[in-house]
Parts: structure tokens; C-alpha cells; sequence
């Protein structure tokens, strides 16, 4: 019995009378998906609904004109959301189309897709001239054993660079860091050389919090080209902390911990903690998510009204620019075989998925109706200022978008007052020139599910030990031996091993 096929038995105990009721209603319209001719006029959905009322059918009406489909929306609370799927998944009640709730249920379906529950739709998307616009490595992180069964909605992949207090800058004479040296140096500028010009040693360079990935560890180890997560070193996937990379960014993080450049305490500096020596002018330099800045941005002028911030995104290190990317993706969507009787059925489908990839559609489920719900200024999208008008009829709707602002081209961008944050956005995107993916993705390792989040949290606490100074690197090469002794070494063969199982199967090209 696979794991999930153990949660759903024991979240039916609970929702069976809700499933019957699915049932029942999932078998009243099931004869009205097609005509008599074969045209489809109807796709059941399930989507995740992450307001407080259903929405209004005005955008859902639109959407019907526009691809003569009748939609039948089963929209479910998120708090239930996945108690909903199992419990349809177990009485055969699935949609049409099923949104899972986020990035990582798909691993909770990887048996069941294997079992040939789910329509394998890889080699049909190259006859759809918006699906195949999507991101072959995107996709491929969503691949089962190298085979495609699902579209996904699209998250950036790269969101990570450096927020600086560029008026501490200027009045150092220092501008963005190009490279790791400058990097340093500006870290040193704003920790030693009273860069608030108040005549107190009260500053340091870099805020940083006790998370390896999110925290400025990743994306500094990313500049130093360290694989993302797993790397292939002499023909073999390896774990990224066997790279000279990965010791080359310790032995930085322990040089500025030692000079006194970042937080002391960072390994166990909450997110909060960290934001906070941030905006009360304690330190000058933030590594996370570029986003971030609008809100750093607000908090930071009460304190200080004359603060200026600035983002940047490419720092060149011994092997070039580079950054890890994520998943790409939030969620993704299925087509069960127990609801999609043919491969033909499938097609209409499809093709209505295809139409929402087009800019007219895309525009209409992200920003509503224009002159009602957005206004269109500079090419941009500007969203009415109605919080209620925006909750009750499109935020609803952006739950069923597949693809995203880089895959549709004609897809309005949002208009962002903010200077900083717009060049925020922009660098975004140009991470995308320079990713570092993770190659383990779409492979799977059995025992890495088992105890993997144990494993690693034994190399984080090992890493910090050695950012501390508390380990030397033969001590920290003992832990890796330990690493491979409790169950790593297993973990790299089988993940080895699913590579060599999906590698030259289908992936979308």
C-alpha cells in the first residue's frame, strides 16, 4: 500500500458521506461532457479556493464564451483541500482536470500516476501552440520516470539576489558588488568605516539568519558555482556539499564571522531577527528573496527617512554568474483517467488549456475584466484599488492559471510604483539567463524519503559548526563520512539509478 493510498483510507473514514454527495453529483452530469457529435461542452475542475467566499460566475461566464466549454468549478476550501482529493481519489470521483494543492502533493501521487490513474500528456503538447510554450525544465522537474502527465502553473524560478542600503554605498564611495571580492569589501565598508555617519561603531555587513537556503547561504554558494542540491561529479550525481564549491562558500561565511562582518549569533537568527537588524539601519546588506525590498523598503524609512535601498543579481565567481533556481512551479494539474474516457476527450481539454495560455484569457483569469477589475497604463496592468471587488470576482481565478508572465507572451505585467521593487521584478527574470537546476527533480530516491530531512539536517548543523569555527575541514570531511555511512551512500545509488531508468525517455522538448 503506498503512502498515499494509506492517508486515504483513513481521511474516508471521515468525508465518506461528502464523497457519496460528490458522487452523486459527478455521475448526474457526467453524460453532459459531450454532444452527440463528439464536441466537448463540458470540463468538471477541482481548484483550491484561497478566499473566503466562492466567487462570483462573471469571469467564469466570460471564460465559457470565449471557449465554448461549459465549466463545471468545484471550487474547495484550502484548509480541506487535500482531505477533498483523497477522498475523490478513493471513490472514483475525480474531475476532468484536478489542481493539486501545491508543489509537493505531486510526490504523494508519484505511485498512483505510476499505477496508470492519470493520462500521460507529454507527447501531445507539441500540437498546441501555447501549451508548448512552457518550460521543457519546468516540466521535467514535474516528469514521472521521464514521462509528462501534467501542466503546471508557473512560479519564478529564480527570486534570490542581494538588497543593499545604497545610501550607505554612495557615502562610502562603493557601488553594487560585481564579484565575490567586492562582495566582501562592501560588507567590510559597511561594518568598519561608519557608513551612517554617526561617529558610533553601531554597524555591520550582512544580516543573515540560521537557513542554508533561504538565508544568503544558497545564493552565495551559487556565485561560488556550487551545484543545486546535487551535481554530477567524475560521471556520478553527488550531494552538493562533496564540492570544493560548497567548502570555498563555508570558508567565506568563516571569514566573516570571524572579522565580524555579519551577525554573530546568525546560525540561530530568526527571519524576523534578521529583518529586523536590517531595517533599524544595524546592517547594510540582505540576501534572500529580491521581493522582499518593498517591504524591507516601508519599515526601514520609520526608522530612518533618508534610507535608500537598491537590488542587484549578478556576482561573477570562479566559474561565472549562476544562481539556483527552484521548481518553477506551484502547483500542477492532472486528468484521471476514472473522468477522461478517450484520448480524444483528452484533446478538448487540452485545447481549452491551450486557450487559457493565450494572452486575451490569461489577462482575464489573473487580472478580471479591463475598466472594472484593472486598467491598462504604459502596457502595464494596474489592479482598481477594491480589495472586496478583487476577492469576490478574480483572485478565485488565478487558481486556475497554467503557465505564467514568462511562458505567455502578451501577458500583462503588473505596474509597480515602486522603483526599487520594479527593478526587483526585472532581475527576477534575469536570473533566468544564468540558472543552476537541481537534476534530481524529477528522480526519486526511496530511502532519501525515509530519512533524507534527517541526513540533511545532520550536514546543515555540521556546516555551521565549520562557519563558526567549532570543526576544522577534516573534521568536516568526517562528517561526510558519516553522512555516507548512515544511509547517503545508498541514496546516491538510487538516485544514480533513476536517472538512468528516465534518461532518453519522453521529456518535452
Amino acid at each position: 500500500m503506498t503512502r498515499l493510498s494509506n492517508y486515504v483510507f483513513l481521511t474516508l473514514a471521515v468525508l465518506i458521506v461528502s464523497a457519496a454527495c460528490l458522487s452523486m453529483a459527478r455521475s448526474s452530469g457526467e453524460d453532459d461532457g459531450s454532444t452527440s457529435s463528439g464536441r466537448l461542452t463540458s470540463i468538471s475542475i477541482m481548484a483550491n479556493l484561497h478566499t473566503a467566499q466562492v466567487p462570483s460566475d462573471w469571469i467564469e461566464k466570460w471564460l465559457e464564451e470565449r471557449t465554448g466549454t461549459q465549466l463545471d468549478i468545484q471550487w474547495v476550501p484550502d484548509g480541506s483541500y487535500d482531505q477533498k482529493v483523497y477522498a475523490s481519489l478513493a471513490t472514483g470521483t475525480l474531475p476532468q482536470a484536478l489542481y493539486l494543492k501545491n508543489a509537493a502533493s505531486l510526490s504523494y501521487f508519484r505511485d498512483e500516476i505510476r499505477s496508470g490513474l492519470f493520462w500521460e500528456i507529454g507527447p501531445l503538447l507539441a500540437d498546441y501552440p501555447n501549451l508548448k510554450n512552457l518550460k521543457p525544465e519546468v516540466l521535467n522537474n514535474t516528469s514521472i520516470d521521464g514521462k509528462l502527465y501534467s501542466l503546471y502553473q508557473e512560479r519564478a524560478l529564480a527570486r534570490q539576489g542581494i538588497i543593499y542600503r545604497k545610501d550607505w554605498a554612495d557615502r562610502l564611495g562603493l557601488s553594487a558588488p560585481e564579484t565575490l571580492d567586492e562582495l566582501y569589501e562592501i560588507l567590510k565598508g559597511f561594518t568598519y568605516n561608519d557608513p551612517d555617519n554617526n561617529g558610533v561603531d553601531d554597524t555591520m555587513g550582512l544580516a543573515d539568519r540560521n537557513d542554508l537556503i533561504y538565508g544568503a547561504f544558497k545564493t552565495i554558494s551559487s556565485y561560488y558555482g556550487t551545484p543545486n542540491n546535487w551535481g554530477w561529479y567524475d560521471d556520478s550525481l553527488q550531494p552538493e556539499f562533496v564540492f570544493p564549491n560548497y567548502m570555498e562558500t563555508m570558508k567565506f561565511f568563516r571569514k566573516l564571522h570571524s572579522e565580524g562582518l555579519m551577525n554573530e549569533d546568525f546560525s540561530i537568527t530568526s527571519k524576523t531577527d534578521q529583518q529586523e537588524l536590517f531595517v533599524t539601519g544595524k546592517a547594510g546588506v540582505y540576501i534572500g528573496a529580491m521581493g522582499d525590498v518593498l517591504s524591507l523598503e516601508s519599515r526601514l524609512l520609520a526608522h530612518d527617512p533618508a534610507a535608500e535601498l537598491d537590488v542587484h543579481n549578478r556576482v561573477l565567481g570562479p566559474e561565472g554568474y549562476g544562481i539556483w533556481a527552484s521548481e518553477g512551479y506551484g502547483t500542477v494539474i492532472l486528468f484521471p483517467k476514472s473522468a477522461i474516457a478517450t484520448e480524444e476527450e483528452l484533446k478538448k481539454i487540452l485545447s481549452f488549456y491551450d486557450a487559457l495560455m493565450s494572452p486575451e484569457l490569461a489577462n482575464l483569469i489573473y487580472w478580471g475584466i479591463e475598466g472594472t477589475h484593472y486598467t491598462v497604463q504604459n502596457g502595464k496592468a494596474m489592479a482598481v484599488d477594491a480589495f472586496e471587488l478583487k476577492e469576490k470576482d478574480v483572485k478565485p481565478y488565478q487558481a486556475l492559471m497554467v503557465g505564467g508572465f514568462s511562458t505567455i507572451p502578451g501577458m500583462l505585467q503588473p505596474v509597480n510604483a515602486n522603483k526599487v521593487k520594479d527593478k526587483a521584478e526585472q532581475l527576477i527574470y534575469d536570473n533566468e539567463s544564468f540558472l543552476i537546476y537541481d537534476p534530481t527533480g524529477p528522480l526519486e530516491s526511496p530511502l532519501y524519503n525515509e530519512i533524507g530531512v534527517r541526513l540533511n539536517e545532520h550536514m546543515r548543523d555540521a556546516a555551521y559548526q565549520f562557519m563558526l569555527g567549532m570543526m576544522d575541514e577534516k573534521g568536516y570531511e568526517a562528517e561526510i563520512d558519516r553522512w555516507l555511512e548512515d544511509g547517503g551512500r545508498q541514496i546516491i545509488e538510487e538516485y544514480n539509478a533513476s536517472y538512468r531508468r528516465t534518461v532518453g525517455a519522453y521529456l518535452h522538448e
